[in-house]
Order: C-alpha cells, then structure tokens, then sequence
C-alpha cells in the first residue's frame, strides 16, 4: 500500500507560516519593527515604494547580530527570546515565536544586513523565495537593514488580494501609528515613494498621541493613572466630545503589545456608557501592566489577540479607573452645583444627573430649563414634593397659544392630520389619530426625512452643497487621508469638499447644505471611516445608502431638545412629502401606535 501521508518540505511550511503572519505589507513591517524594538532600537527608518507592495526597508539602531545569529534566525522557530516551555508562561518581549523573518523570506526577494556594535564588518545575506542565494561581509553601521521587495511574488493568489498603492500606504501609517504610541522613547520615520509619511521624535506619550493624532484630538484627552488588583493602568482618554465612530483610535496595550482584545473593549465602552451615543467610540490610549504570567500572548501568529487568567479581575479594574475619571467630567470647564431647594437628591441620582450633564455638554446641547410642572387644582408644588420623591418626566399638554391641527382635510396626509398632544422626555411626540396614540420618535423621524431628501437629490446628481465661509482643518489618520485622496470625486457627489493642505491634514471647504450649520469635522470623519472598508470607487454606489444616512444622522437634532409647536408641525409635514418608511435608515422604529383598546385593557375599563 503506498504511503499517503508525508512531510512537507521546509520552503512550503513557511509559504504556510506567511499566509497567518504576512497578510499584507503593513504585517511586514509590523514584525519587523517588533524585532527592532526587542533590539533596544532608538532610532527606526520605515521606507516603502507602491504601498510596500513593490519595497520594505526597515532600519534601526539596535545591537543587531552576528554572522552566525543572523544565518540562524532565518531558520524556522529559532529565536532568541525563549528556551524553555516554561518561558512561555512568562514573555516580556514583542517576538518570540521564530516564525516572522523565515516567513516574510519566503514570500518576497530578501536581504538583511547586520552588524554588532563590536564588530569590525557586518553580514549580508540575500534570500530569493526562501532560498538563501549569497551570504558576505559587508560595511555598515550597528544596527540591522531588512529589505523586502516585490511581496508574494511567488504566491499570485496572494499578491491579488492587496490593495491599491494608497490603500496600503493608508495601513503602513496606520500600523506605525500603533507602535509610535506605544514607544514615545523612540524616534519613528517613515517615507512613502520619496515622500515624508511620518517623523516623531522621541518624546512624552502626550506629546506622542499629538504627533500621532493631531492637536486637535489631543487637546480633548484626560490623563489616566490608576493602579490596583496588581494592574497598573496609565495613559489618556478622551472627552465624549471627541468620539469617532470606529474603534481605529482605541489604541490599547498591554505590557507594552498592542492588542485587540474583547473584554478590553467592552470594559471601556461600559465605561463610557451613559455619556456617548450608541454606536460611537472613544479616542484612548490605554497602558496595562499585568505579571507577564497573568496573561497569555501565545495565541494567535500575529500576537493580536490574548488570554487573561483573571478576566473578570482584569475587566472590572478597566472599567472602574475610567469611571472614576469619567465621572468628575474634566471635560466641563463648570461643574454644576447642588441645588438648594427641593431638597438634595440622592448620590445614585445625583451621578444620573452628572452623567446627563456631562452627555449633555459633549455633545453641544445646551440646558433646557425644567418643564412647568402642572397640577390639580388646590395642589401646590411643595405639597405635590415628597422629600424622597425623584422628579419623573411628565406629559404636558399643548400650551394655550398651541391649537391642535384643523380637522383634516381631502389633501392632508396621515402625519399632517395627527392632532398634536405634547412632547415626552423632549425626544417623543405624542400625537392622536381617531381613538389611536400615536408616539414618534423624534430623531428617528427628522432622520428619515433628511435621508429621502439627500437620495433623491443624489439621484438626480444634485446634492446641495454649502461653501464654508471660515473653512476648518482636519488632521486625518493614514487610513483616512488614503480614503480622501482615493475618494475626492465620490466626495464631490454628496456634497463634501476637501483640499489637502500636507500631510495627512485637509481643509474642509464645503459640506452638504443640510449639514452646513452642524459638526462638520465629525461628519467627515465618519464618511472616511466608512470609506476605509471599501477596497475601490466602483464599491462606493453600493456604500451610497450608508453614507447617505450618515450625513442625515448628522444633520438633525440628537438627544433632548424641546421642540415648538410649528416645529413639530413642519416635522409631521415633511414626513408626508417624503417617500416615508417606517423606520430610520439604521433600522429603528418611527412610530409607535396604542389604541384606546389597548389603554383601556390596561386600566382595566373593559
């Protein structure tokens, strides 16, 4: 019987190794500068031709190797960060695994030279495919060069799933964000087809997270330090003026590795929950230290992902630090104080209300003053106030100068003919049709309508677009400037101008008119970030619906925010103008309909 089962050869084990650890140029260079940081580098030089899809070249300052190191790290598993099983259970260092160098050799034409800070010449070799073709002596600085072109050359089904030059470029600056932030003590650069991508010195993480981030979002962070259950948490968080709405600047680490980790992310979102918008994500830079036996980075070949031994501990002490620096709001330039009269309410409504504040503040919305109260006749508000009693939200009836809607007529529509009752919470319309209550959710319904709006105007190739008089400056991420330059034209069809103005900053000069008197810089940043996930302009038709409900979201009221009673009546209006559905383009509700069947079931009349 003819054996089935044999070993494979070592060039195709490492094609294999390459397709888990080498998934585009930006994976490259990840490891890479790992390896460079374990070698006590202080000064690392990133250049790229056609994204890094054409050349990689990485250049440091660290100890590097000798002639025999460097032969011997091109072999499989061989490393010089553990020896034993038990190293495993303690690893301090970014590599450990042996597995980048041989892996990356083997998909691309490699040369790595390298020489010791004792030694009189360094060493070259040139490997082609995996297969080491020349190994010399060679004059050079201490330090290591790796040079990696033309990337999956050997592996065309590979080499198809990159990207354009700029979506990649877009990644490397990315992936060099990420461990710029993680090293303020070393000096990054990076350049792209001759042209300067990113230059920071060495420096504080504030600074850093500036020179990474832009002024702009640094100077809405709040500095972290806390230190319990034997987690050390350092670093910055933002206001939830500065949301984005994707986890892109979520930059977390621990012992030093950045990680994507679930329990992390959810951690900080429970933290935040109560003062940003669903959907939306804060800008922080988060350093946990844990006993390198408290965690597991063993996981996975690209070291993204990790296990805790104590995951709950790890979670609740996350979360807890960021409460404790959320909840004195930094952000408030004026906390409010405790109210005199009626008396003062409880700690666990007092934070409610802090929270509310600090929500209320981030995101512009100014303070409403309270609703009137309303009571029976020979009831007074210090009789009607219990010392214990919590005020609730109430239902107010139209005021006397409001008059309900005319009865309807031939040429009326269902939301037009709705008599109007009042507003609840500020966020609710109640409204009656017959002997049915109709609620309608305010923002849900503004949405929706400005959503009909924009798609119609897209259809007919006419989105308003409204030139700003002071244009505003916008430092992007790499990924987001990529996505602007790619996208320019597509950008000029839903009415967003944007001029590059160096670097990866742009000058926002015209918004979609809707949008023209809200949050201008949020709504590019979002559009962008939607933008990154598309792969070329004939996937932006398909994104159209998306983006369309993005710049609809941004162009009506969100939250609280009392509204009058021709302001309601244009709203209901508008919803019969419009080719209107019953949901807002994210998918929630409008309307809500309860009949007087329905009411009277439940006081039990029937």
């Amino acid at each position: 019987m003819s054996q089935r089962i044999a070993i494979l050869p070592e060039i195709i084990t490492n094609k294999i190794a390459a397709g888990e650890v080498v998934e585009r140029p930006a994976s490259v260079i990840k490891e890479l500068i790992e390896n460079a940081l374990d070698a006590d580098a202080t000064d690392i030089v990133v250049e790229i031709t056609a994204g890094g899809r054409r050349l990689i070249k990485i250049t440091d300052n660290g100890h590097g190797m000798s002639r025999e190191d460097a032969l011997l790290s091109l072999e499989r598993h061989a490393t010089s960060k553990i020896r034993s099983d038990s190293d495993l259970d303690g690893i301090s260092t970014l590599g450990f695994r042996g597995e980048a160098l041989p892996s990356i050799a083997s998909v691309t034409r490699f040369r790595l030279a390298t020489r010791e800070p004792g030694s009189q010449e360094g060493t070259e070799i040139i490997v082609e495919g995996g297969r080491v073709k020349e190994v010399k002596a060679c004059g050079m600085a201490p330090g290591t060069v790796i040079t990696a072109e033309q990337l999956f050359f050997n592996t065309p089904a590979r080499q198809k799933f990159l990207r354009s030059a700029e979506t990649e470029a877009g990644h490397v600056g990315d992936t060099l964000t990420r461990m710029a932030i993680s090293r303020p003590d070393v000096a990054f650069a990076c350049n792209s087809d001759g042209r300067e991508l990113l230059r920071v010195q060495r420096s504080d993480l504030l600074r850093r997270l500036s020179q990474a981030l832009g002024k702009n979002t640094s100077a809405h962070l709040h500095e972290i330090s806390f230190s319990d259950n034997g987690i050390t948490i350092n670093g910055f968080v933002s206001a939830p003026s500065a949301c984005r709405s994707t986890t892109n600047a979520m930059f977390t680490y621990i012992n030093g590795r950045f990680v994507r980790d679930r329990v992390i992310q959810h951690a900080i979102m429970q933290a935040y929950r109560g003062v940003m918008d669903r959907g939306r994500y804060p800008v922080v830079a988060l350093f946990l230290q844990l006993l390198p036996g408290e965690v597991d980075v063993n996981v996975h070949p690209t070291k993204h992902e990790v296990r805790f031994r104590r995951q709950a501990v790890v979670h609740d002490t996350l979360q807890g630090a960021l409460e404790e620096v959320l909840r004195g709001s930094p952000w408030l330039t004026h906390q409010p104080s405790p109210p005199t009269a009626p008396p003062a309410p409880t700690t666990s409504q007092a934070y409610r209300e802090r929270i509310a504040a600090a929500a209320q503040a981030s995101l512009g919305i100014a303070r409403q003053p309270a609703p009137p109260r309303h009571y029976p006749a020979g009831v007074t508000e210090s009789a009607s106030t219990g010392p214990s009693r919590a005020e609730t939200p109430v239902v107010r009836e139209a005021e006397a100068s409001f008059h309900p809607n005319p009865a309807p007529s031939v040429t009326e529509g269902y939301f037009s003919a709705l008599r109007i009752i009042g507003q609840f919470h500020a966020e609710y319309l109640l409204c009656q049709s017959g002997d049915e209550l109709v609620i309608i959710d305010q923002h849900a319904a503004s949405e929706r309508v400005a959503y009909q709006r924009l798609r119609r105007q897209f259809e007919n190739n006419a989105v308003e677009s409204q030139r700003l008089l002071f244009p505003e400056t916008l430092e992007l991420s790499f990924a987001e400037a990529a996505a602007a330059k790619r996208f320019q034209n597509e950008l000029v069809s839903i009415g967003l101008e944007l001029e590059p103005f160096g670097g990866n900053t742009v000058i926002v000069t015209a918004l979609p008119r809707l949008n023209a008197t809200h949050d201008g810089t949020g709504l590019v940043r979002d559009i962008l970030a939607e933008l990154t996930q598309l792969g070329s302009s004939s996937a932006f038709l398909d994104a159209r619906d998306a983006l369309l409900s993005r710049i609809a979201c941004h162009s009506v009221v969100r939250g609280v925010r009392h509204l009058e009673f021709s302001q309601i009546n244009e709203l209901l209006r508008s919803m019969d103008e419009t080719d209107f559905i019953a949901s807002c383009p994210h998918g929630r509700p409008v309307s809500h309909v309860i009949t007087l069947a329905e009411l009277e079931k439940t006081f039990k009349r029937t």
